[in-house]
């Protein structure tokens, strides 16, 4: 065995020690008062898709954070637009989204998945987004995210590694990350899992989407769910990038049956998410999904800022 492969070991080795002890002491001191401002972002709703007028209407709406306008990766000049307004906004862009499955059975519907997903990276890193984000992907024919029993089976496992390794070498970005985001019937659905497949990519460039509500797929992680977060926080603090906000609630019928609702009205406990986010070095930016409309998407930004507030907890200001 080589001296450099030693190295690359022990380096490995001692980088996940340090994370693991850095996501402790971040624990410890979440409710400090010196927690960080963090940045709340949603969907924008503005009638112009000028870069200084999308990077203002974020800032009226009270957000310091926005999903990527769309912009195509041919475009240097609206690139470089974009990412001077926010900039002089000081709006982060938060994500790049390309939803589409990198595990198609369909080996030529897989192959353009991938080459629609290294692309988004590619934007992502030209615009300055944080990260481009995709969800692992699944055997499913029928449903680009829809469940598979072979979803859990180290197949699926390398696949995915390989796609993210692929991804990250072919797109080669310089700031931003490459990320999966958790779901509850395809890897990564646990933070062992994730931190597993941080490992296995083993690229700087892979990084963490945190979406705890998509870990949630059991009546005992619905009521602990704030093991979950705690579980997230501990082992992945280093490597989170961007993240979601949104509620579940619990519909009683036969069958366990978990819907996705604006925060505050689900059971997702926001005080430790917020507080988690708080104590990282830089917290990512917060990005509400999945709403109905600009006023439930101002509702939800109401609660979860008066929620970080009666902890203490301050955000970036908007207008």
């Amino acid at each position: 065995m080589s001296a450099a492969l030693i190295d690359r070991r022990t380096f490995i080795r001692s980088t996940f020690a340090a994370a693991a002890a850095l996501a402790v002491s971040a624990r410890a001191a979440a409710p400090a008062a010196a927690a960080r401002p963090l940045r709340l972002g949603g969907p924008s709703f503005a009638k112009s898709d000028d870069p200084v007028e999308l990077a203002r209407w974020h800032r009226a709406a009270g957000y310091r954070a926005a999903y990527c306008p769309k912009v195509e990766i041919a475009d240097a000049g609206r690139i470089r637009a974009v990412e001077a307004a926010f900039g002089e906004a000081d709006v982060v862009i938060a994500e790049v989204g390309r939803w589409c499955n990198l595990l198609d059975p369909d080996p030529e519907k897989r192959k353009k998945n991938i080459a629609t997903v290294t692309e988004g990276l590619a934007l992502a890193d030209a615009v300055g987004a944080r990260c481009c984000v995709d969800i692992a992907g699944s055997f499913n024919p029928d449903i680009w995210y829809g469940p598979h029993p072979d979803n859990f089976t180290p197949r699926f496992f390398d696949a995915a590694v390989e796609n993210a390794r692929a991804i990250i070498d072919a797109a080669k970005p310089r700031r931003a990350k490459f990320c999966y985001e958790m779901m509850g019937w395809t890897m990564p659905e646990s933070a062992d899992r994730y931190l597993a497949m941080i490992k296995a990519v083993d690229r700087p460039a892979f990084g963490v989407h945190l979406d705890p509500c998509n870990l949630i797929s059991s009546p005992e992680k619905f009521y602990n769910n704030t093991d979950v977060l705690n579980a997230c926080f501990d082992k992945l603090a280093p490597w989170i990038v961007s993240c979601h906000a949104k509620d579940l609630a619990w519909e009683v019928e036969m069958n366990v049956h978990f819907k996705e609702v604006r925060p505050g009205l689900g059971k997702i406990d926001y005080g430790t998410y917020l507080r988690r986010l708080a104590a990282l070095p830089d917290p990512p930016p917060l990005m509400l999904e999945h709403l109905k409309g600009e006023e439930e998407y101002a509702t939800a930004a109401k609660h979860i800022r008066e929620t970080g507030q009666a902890l203490g907890l301050t955000f970036e200001r908007g207008a």
